[in-house]
């Protein structure tokens, strides 16, 4: 799978740009802020239906633009298909496959796999649990896109559950009289219903992604340290263990929100349910944050986007690839191992500022990146 042709308008600093590209290496060069990385942030996008930089869809259009537009060509065993993207802040998405419109923006997903490695990725070892759940989560929709329904779902009754208890909560403390609660029982089975659904996907996952973990953090760190991951689910009083049915989990999250429930009252939240989970990473024996140094934690982050590559690579479609401006922050060894290990793959794109920072590993086609041009060099 590779990207053949990415058409943006009025995307970020773009107001009209088309690129063509073409399978194996090809590396973006230009100075910072000239808008290298909206192009593959464009790209990941159409994969994902979400940006790693920031939240929200209005830093995405380009100022005084009402909308923006992503045309993505992808070729996959021969055939090629164009995916069309509308974005409009406040509204929903719109989207084409094909030339043909979908009744939801998300039918797309699945239709371009993709891996994005970013310098934000240190967040994955650094930051709160919120950036671990959220790796978890894009490769389970990318691994089977049907779980991008499932993550819609159990938003949208946390959302409605915390509001009313909220509601109750403002009621008792402002009012002063008993909030209703009545139908609180009924949110609790659909919480329970599909946080059990989201959890055994993500048990699954990590175990499938484990030893891809440990073995890409063995090359990139060059054997120093041994990393593992840990699944800590706060509805279990110990870690879950492996083989649990989705009903076993269902079962467990109810009864996690009945004991709960006294407290969430009190405080007016939800305070079980896979929103706060998370994934402990480990090196040996120590957890990586706090203790891992700035290059154990950057091997890290490396060894779970490559092992996100790997996975989705053995168990059907080679994704994309994309590097964004990550080898400046790389030592030379790092470079090497990294651009080694991942030359081979069907496409890899490469932002970087000074192009003498990549590998000649990773020779390929050029681009030059300017104030809203891009050229082949």
């Amino acid at each position: 799978m590779y990207v053949r042709r990415l058409e943006l308008v009025d995307f970020r600093s773009y107001p009209n740009v088309e690129v063509d590209f073409e399978p194996g290496p090809s590396v973006l060069v230009g100075p910072n802020g000239y808008g290298k990385t909206n192009l593959v942030e464009a790209i990941a996008y159409v994969a994902t239906l979400a940006s790693h930089r920031v939240a929200t869809d209005q830093p995405l259009v380009r100022a005084g633009a009402e909308r923006a537009i992503i045309r993505c060509a992808i070729v996959h065993d021969g055939r090629e298909l164009l995916v069309e993207l509308e974005i409009v802040p406040g509204k929903a998405n719109r989207a084409r496959l094909g030339r043909s419109p979908v009744s939801r923006a998300r039918d797309v997903i699945g239709a371009l796999r993709l891996v994005l490695f970013a310098p934000e990725d240190l967040a994955l070892v650094r930051g709160d649990p919120a950036e671990r759940r959220r790796f978890l989560d894009d490769l389970l929709v990318q691994r089977q896109p049907r779980y991008a329904g499932v993550r819609a779902d159990y938003e949208r009754v946390l959302k409605q559950r915390n509001a009313l208890l909220r509601t109750a909560y403002l009621a008792r403390k402002v009012a002063g009289r008993a909030g209703d609660l009545s139908t609180l029982d009924v949110w609790d089975a659909h919480l329970a219903r599909h946080g059990a659904d989201l959890i055994a996907g993500r048990l699954d996952l990590c175990e499938a992604i484990s030893d891809h973990v440990a073995k890409a953090y063995n090359a990139v760190s060059a054997g120093r340290g041994e990393a593992r991951l840990a699944y800590d689910a706060k509805s279990w009083r110990e870690t879950p263990p492996r083989g649990l049915t989705r009903e076993a989990i269902e079962a467990e999250l109810a009864q996690a929100l009945a004991e709960a429930r006294p407290s969430e009252v009190e405080r007016g939240v939800t305070l079980v349910g896979p929103h706060r989970d998370d994934l402990h990473l480990y090196i040996g024996e120590l957890p990586a944050k706090g203790y891992a140094s700035h290059g154990e934690s950057w091997s890290f982050a490396l060894a779970l986007r490559l092992a996100a590559f790997e996975l989705l690579r053995v168990e059907g479609i080679e994704p994309v690839l994309i590097l964004d401006d990550v080898f400046a922050e790389l030592d030379s060894g790092r470079r090497n191992r990294l651009a080694e290990m991942v030359a081979p793959a069907s496409q890899v794109l490469v932002t970087c500022a000074v192009e003498h920072d990549v590998p000649d590993t990773l020779v390929g086609a050029r681009y030059s990146v300017g104030e809203g041009q891009v050229q082949r060099v």
